[in-house]
């Protein structure tokens, strides 16, 4: 692979739609000189065999804030690794080194990942995601459903399930929730349902909720749009006191 510099929002939602892929994003901007050193880096990795199955995409964050806005990017260099619309690790920094032990982390096999982002948790989008999401190639039973999505709710401190991606939401809801959780400058991990049936139908029993976008906060399930939308008009903070109160919770 190249390192593939984004020119629209339409070619990074093509991107970084593509399944069963690991994708590293690379925030950057011509003015920050530790993106200098870090250009070069990026580039070489991606043209190195050894991570031929990563696809690696460079985003300018002043010319396209508002992809930039999805990972509440505020500082470059900056790097997001995604895979199967999750988000699975963030870093900031010109540290080839992190960088490159989280591409070994996570472009090994699903069963890396999984263990990597449990034992990660400062993998975030309040610091945004570690989020195991392994490609499930037969048929799980009610129990591994059940375990794989008590690690999904927990994978980041506010998790989103939702329909499609911040960037292209796929349909009405998921697209309100997301503008919320923006306008309260709410850092998140995601998951796209429409990608995984398994974990669309079972989290319908899991929540007891029947319909999507879903939020949790702290692994404690909150509710949906409606829901979300009434807690905020009662309290600005609920997104702040939620979060606390999972925590003590523990």
């Amino acid at each position: 692979m190249v390192l593939v510099e984004i020119s629209d929002k339409d070619q990074f939602s093509e991107l970084t739609s593509v399944k069963d892929k690991l994708i590293a994003l690379y925030f950057h901007t011509p003015w920050a000189s530790p993106c200098i050193q870090m250009n070069k880096v990026i580039s070489t990795l991606a043209d190195s065999d050894q991570y031929k199955s990563t696809t690696f995409l460079a985003i300018n964050a002043d010319s396209f804030p508002e992809i930039s806005d999805l990972f509440d990017i505020t500082a470059v260099p900056y790097f997001v690794l995604i895979k199967n619309g999750t988000i699975l690790k963030e870093l900031t920094g010109a540290d080839p080194k992190e960088f490159v032990s989280a591409l070994d982390t996570f472009g090994d096999s699903s069963q890396a990942a999984t263990a990597s982002s449990n034992a990660d948790p400062t993998a975030t989008v309040s610091t945004a995601t570690p989020a195991p999401a392994p490609t499930i190639q037969q048929e799980e039973t009610p129990e591994q459903l059940n375990a794989r999505l008590e690690k999904l709710t927990t994978a980041a401190p506010i998790m989103l399930f939702m329909k499609g991606t911040p960037s292209a939401p796929q349909c009405g809801f998921s697209r309100q929730m997301v503008a919320i959780l923006r306008e309260h400058q709410v850092r998140f991990g995601f998951f796209d349902i429409l990608k995984d049936d398994s974990v669309r139908q079972g989290l319908k029993a899991f929540s007891d909720w029947p319909t999507f976008p879903q939020l949790y906060i702290g692994g404690v399930f909150q509710g949906g749009l409606d829901i979300i939308k009434e807690n905020l008009s009662d309290d600005d903070l609920f997104f702040e006191h939620a979060l606390e109160e999972a925590n003590s919770s523990k």
